[in-house]
C-alpha cells in the first residue's frame, strides 16, 4: 500500500481560511496522522530554482507550489493534486502529477 505523505506548508495551507472552529478543528485532528514530511536546505534552493524556471517561462506561482515541487523530485515522488497551476510547472519541471 503506497503512503501519502505531507509537508507542513501544505499542512499549514489547508487549515488556513477556515472560519469555523469546529471545521478547524476537526481537519486539524484528521490531518494529525500525517506526520510532517521533513524539509531540507536543499529542496528551499530547489523551489527557488524551479521558480526562476517557471518565470522564465512565463508561468507563476506560489513558494509552497514549488517547494510541493521540490520535495516530491528529490524523492522521486509523484504530485498529488487536482490544482490546474501544476500541469504548467510539469512542462518544465522534472515532476509528476497524480
Amino acid at each position: 500500500m503506497k503512503a501519502a505523505i505531507m509537508i507542513g506548508a501544505v499542512r499549514q495551507e489547508v487549515l488556513s481560511g477556515i472560519s469555523d472552529i469546529r471545521l478547524y478543528e476537526e481537519l486539524r485532528r484528521r490531518l494529525q496522522e500525517y506526520a510532517d514530511f521533513p524539509v531540507n536546505t536543499y529542496d528551499y534552493e530547489l523551489a527557488a530554482k524551479f521558480s526562476n524556471t517557471c518565470r522564465r517561462n512565463g508561468v507563476q506561482g506560489s513558494n509552497v507550489d514549488f517547494l510541493i515541487c521540490a520535495v516530491a523530485a528529490r524523492n522521486k515522488m509523484p504530485v498529488f493534486t487536482t490544482d490546474k497551476d501544476f500541469e504548467l510547472y510539469a512542462k518544465y519541471l522534472p515532476i509528476r502529477l497524480i
